[in-house]
């Protein structure tokens, strides 16, 4: 039986990546060895998007296969004002995407971001 969903950050420094999720996201984790840190996501859920459609004026879109990685919150401006206290950077203001109010959180030692969302549905994830 599946017990939990593993998820991967690659980044050029794993180090800084480690140190934003530990002391910025405050996630409890285990070190595994030589500081190899493993975290405790909490409930996860996944979704299964389509590579191609249709905006709601109508414009076409694609995007290439992938997998991505999206951090859900239930209050999105307090969310942003704690982390920028313990040092997170923003790419831009949160917008409404229409599943939710979402803006892109940057991953030290990585050129990646990471989706940070309040939905506007209820999260299967934290459903009893």
């Amino acid at each position: 039986m599946i017990t939990a969903l593993h998820t991967l950050v690659y980044a050029d420094d794993p180090d800084a990546a480690r140190e934003f999720f530990r002391d910025v996201l405050a996630w409890p984790s285990a070190d595994t060895g030589g500081g190899w840190l493993i975290f405790r996501t909490g409930p996860s859920e996944l979704g299964v998007h389509p590579t191609s459609g249709q905006s709601p004026d109508g414009t076409p879109w694609t995007t290439p296969e992938r997998h991505e990685i999206s951090l859900v919150c239930d209050d999105l401006d307090a969310t942003m004002a704690e982390l920028r206290e313990r040092g997170a950077e923003f790419t831009r203001e949160p917008r409404d995407d229409g599943f939710g109010i979402t803006t892109e959180i940057v991953v030290p030692g990585s050129s990646q971001t990471l989706m940070l969302y309040q939905p506007h549905y209820d999260p299967p994830a934290l459903s009893s």
